[in-house]
This record gives structure tokens, sequence and C-alpha cells, in this order.
């Protein structure tokens, strides 16, 4: 059976009324200065609901810094021809915070109806997943179709701060996922709907802390200037990019990466030499290489700076992620998603990987083959984040001829 995104499209208001209920309750985390997605998350069962999903499991992990004192994770699965295998589809409930909220040109999380698109915080990341998760669903019930197999519909917390509240969690005691399952996560993806998502690279952060002795910058030789000799590591480590050069034409872009970030104040005067001063690197590795490897390169051009200037540094991991094996390009969720692809949109659709690191990697590292896949304007994380309605309804139609099969 052939469906088609023009199908959807007598879905758009209540696809808007479930845009506006969830933008209204601002889900962030409490490492994001919020209170958690248990409000959320209570709206969301209220959605599944109206949706006939009433079979409904929550997985709520505990977290003492938020007010309900934990982190909720729903399940609601469907019946499908085969109960012996899933297809999982993972959307998540927390949302980023709204930057500077000047540049919005609305509340943020007061939903904008515009003539083509949706506007507030989450309407894409991760809205979109739900979305085309519970109208791919509807389609299907409307047209008594089964789905091939069980469908689970996940609605995870922590994602945007790490997933240790979230699906971690539900990994580790849920006994939900079973060998042999199929997972899905809508959560990246490209405006033209081409690129499906199967690798990552490692992603390494780390705080560098340069400590020299400050003194009056009219007399250097009395101080040991933190600032210069970080200054000078810096430059250093650009040499990373000619150390561990490998390119992967999967990836976007094809080679690791080494980026300074972000630089903390040191003294507020002018005239004051540091003898403090801190710095980060953001570090995606290509998973051909060791990270031990690049670390032992990193603290050899230390160990030059700390001789040259008489400075101390210490490095920390802000954040510290190995890259999971790849999901195979040939494998049964892949082709499958390839299928519906081409089916909605016409085209043919390419693997590729990615930079940044996705909650597909939790998965991935439990022996889970990972489609990650929607197809979006990369607006995530942006003001005035927004989604089509066309997107809206042709990643719904994927969906749908996904779950049909």
């Amino acid at each position: 059976m052939h469906i088609e995104a023009k199908d959807f499209e007598r879905y758009l208001d209540r696809m808007i009324d479930v845009q506006r209920r969830l933008v209204a309750i601002p889900a962030l985390g409490p490492d994001n200065g919020g209170d958690g997605e248990y409000l959320k998350s209570r709206e969301m069962i209220k959605i599944l609901g109206e949706f006939g999903l009433n079979d409904i499991q929550e997985y709520d992990c505990p977290d003492e810094r938020v007010s309900k004192k934990v982190r909720p994770n729903l399940a609601a699965i469907v019946t499908g021809k085969d109960r012996n295998k899933t297809l999982w589809v993972l959307s998540h409930l927390d949302v980023v915070p709204v930057g500077e909220r000047s540049l919005w040109h609305g509340d943020p999380f007061e939903l904008k109806v515009e003539a083509d698109c949706l506007v507030g915080r989450g309407v894409e990341d991760n809205h979109i997943g739900i979305i085309m998760s519970l109208f791919g669903i509807q389609y299907l019930k409307e047209k008594n179709i089964s789905p091939f197999c069980n469908i689970g519909l996940l609605f995870v917390a922590d994602e945007e701060t790490g997933s240790i509240y979230g699906l971690d969690y539900m990994l580790k005691t849920s006994g939900l996922f079973k060998p042999g399952d199929l997972v899905m996560v809508p959560d990246s993806g490209t405006p033209d709907g081409v690129y499906i998502e199967i690798a990552e690279k490692s992603i390494m952060w780390l705080k560098f802390q340069v400590k020299g002795r400050q003194c009056h910058a009219s007399r250097p030789s009395l101080g040991i200037n933190a600032m210069k000799a970080g200054a000078e590591l810096i430059v250093l480590l650009d040499e990373l990019n000619r150390r561990f050069p490998n390119k992967n034409p999967l990836f976007c872009p094809e080679t690791s990466t080494f980026e300074p970030t972000k630089k903390e104040a040191n003294v507020e005067n002018i005239n004051t030499i540091p003898g403090d001063d801190i710095f980060y690197f953001d570090c995606r590795i290509l998973p051909d290489y060791n990270v031990d490897d690049v670390m032992a390169f990193i603290h050899k051009n230390v160990d030059k700076i700390v001789e040259k200037y008489g400075v101390k540094v210490e490095i920390s991991p802000k954040q510290s992620v190995i890259a999971p094996p790849s999901t195979p390009e040939k494998c049964e969720i892949v082709d499958r998603l390839k299928g519906a692809i081409n089916s909605v949109l016409k085209i043919e659709p390419k693997v590729y990987g990615i930079g940044g690191g996705t909650v597909a990697s939790f998965f991935r590292r439990q022996g889970y083959p990972v489609a990650v896949y929607s197809k979006i304007d990369e607006v995530a994380h942006s003001p005035n984040e927004h989604v089509t309605f066309e997107n809206m309804y042709q990643n719904s139609a994927i969906m749908a001829t996904l779950m049909a099969g």
C-alpha cells in the first residue's frame, strides 16, 4: 500500500493541538536550570490516551534534584503481526533552554502558527518525533492496517543532558528490549531528507586550567603569565589535526575535529598578568582512532608548555563518549527505512555518520542496530525553532510506511 504525505494534511489541526500543548510545558532538565519532564509526561499520557494508546508503562528514574524526585520515561506498545519482534521509535520529552530571549519573535513556550510552519521551543527537537509516531499509528488504525510487528513508542527524559536518567536507565531496568528488535530514532536529519545516520564519532570535551603566578603587568618578570602559556598551548594543540588526519567519507565532516571553544574570564583589569587561565576543547574523533592516543598527544604538548613557562596544567574531562560500533549499512531497520523514504519522497536515501552524539549510541552499545532519521530544517536549539507543515506530513507518512512494513 502506497502512503502519501498529502494523506496527512487532514490531521493538521490535531498536529497543531499536540504541538501547542507540549510547547507550553518547559521540560528543562535540572542541568539546564529546569524542574524536569514530569508535567510534560502527564500531558503526554493524556495525549496518548486520545490516540487510543492507554497501555502505558512508566519507568521513573530517581533524581533528587527535581521537585517530583523522578525523571519520567514512558513506553506505549501496539501489537503487530509478528509478536516476537518490536520496532521501537524513540522520542525525547526534554528540550534545551531558549538562549538569548530577545532573538525570539515571541514567547518561546507559546506556539506560534505561521503560514507554513509552527514556531516554538521543541517543535522540531523533538516534537517532530512525537508527531510522526502518533500520526503514523493513527493512520494505520484508521485504515485497519496491522503493523508488520509490534510497535513500541518511547518518550524519554534527559536526552539533552546525557540520557543517564532516560534511555540509559530504561536499558538497565525495564527489560523491554529483546534481541532481534529494531530501533528508529527520529532525532537528527537534513532538509532534503536523504540521509540516515548510522555512525557517530567519539566525543571528548576537555577543560584546561593553566596555573601561573599573578603580578602587575608592568613587572612581568615577577609573575608567570598563565594566559600566554594557555594561548601557546591552544596553538600547539592545532597539531592534533595533522597528527590524526584520517578521512572517512561516511562522516560529515570526514575528518576528526579538535576545536578550542569556551574561554573563562581571568583577571578583571588590564594591568594585571593573570595567574590562572581556563579554556576548553571540543574533540570529535573518528572511530578508527583510540581516544587514549589522542590524550597522550595532548599530554605531550602540555609537557612542552609546562617546561617552557613553569606553569602547572590540569586537564579535566567534562564529557568523554567513546563511539559505539556503527549500525551496519545492510541491516533490516536501514533497509526498511530506506524503502519507506523512497516510497514517500521518491528519493534514494544515503547513510552517513555525524560528529555529534545521539541517544542512539546507548542502543548501539547494547548491540541493537539503530537508524536515526527525520526530514527537518536543522533549526534545533536555535531561536525561533520551527517545523514546517510539509515536514510533519512527510515524516508521518514515512513513519506509517515503516510501521506498515
